[in-house]
């Protein structure tokens, strides 16, 4: 019994269970929602909001657009939601740790596919791929902590836009390609409160 009683108090498992208590404590006052607006008269720059918070982060360098289309450089206005988590482990993120979504760790041959041409279009792929792609290791930090974000995922039509994720802002909040970018004290903040439940919407 000694040593199933020294079991059952180890440490991972004692984390694991405050975590679910967590998930549950979360789930019985209602999942947080996220509400991301563009900052008045700069377009490339958002203001999110979260529980009466507000943070900023930054957008596409087009701003937002209704009619998002593969290349336009536009955070698509909709509602998102999160599916997994992303994350340079030699470099441990803070809050990382603490988010109730999958999380997968990037090494060198993660890839996500950009090509509306190819069957994989929006999905990750195997380094090296053919088809045109972003590779998730980067040099600079946007992608330590990566959200994927469920836009163009079911249904996935071509050239409507992929790889959207919330991830890592630039210094000065420059601009995206098309993604929701924030600084890495925000992304803290945010990544325990991130579950697949959760909405992200954007407006116009």
């Amino acid at each position: 019994m000694k040593g199933r009683s020294e079991y059952l108090f180890h440490d991972p498992i004692i984390l694991q269970k405050r975590r679910q208590a967590t998930i549950q404590e979360k789930r019985r006052r209602g999942v947080p929602q996220i509400s991301v607006r563009t900052r008045p008269r700069n377009p490339t720059e958002g203001i999110l909001e979260i529980e009466g918070k507000t943070f900023s982060c930054a957008l596409g360098r087009t701003g937002t657009s209704a009619f998002k289309r593969e290349g336009d450089g536009a955070t698509p206005i909709g509602v998102m939601r999160p599916l997994l988590a992303y994350y340079r482990g030699d470099r441990k993120p803070a809050g990382m740790a603490r988010t109730p979504l999958p999380r997968r760790a990037i090494g060198p041959g993660l890839g996500w596919c950009d090509d509306p041409r190819d069957a994989n279009y929006n999905r990750p792929v195997r380094l090296p791929y053919p088809a045109s792609h972003e590779a998730m290791l980067r040099k600079d930090r946007l992608y330590d902590a990566c959200i994927v974000l469920d836009w163009n995922m079911r249904p996935r039509r071509l050239g409507r836009g992929s790889a959207i994720f919330l991830h890592l802002a630039a210094p000065g909040m420059k601009p995206t390609e098309g993604c929701i970018a924030v600084g890495p004290r925000t992304m803290a903040r945010l990544l325990p409160l991130l579950e697949r439940g959760t909405r992200i919407r954007v407006w116009r």
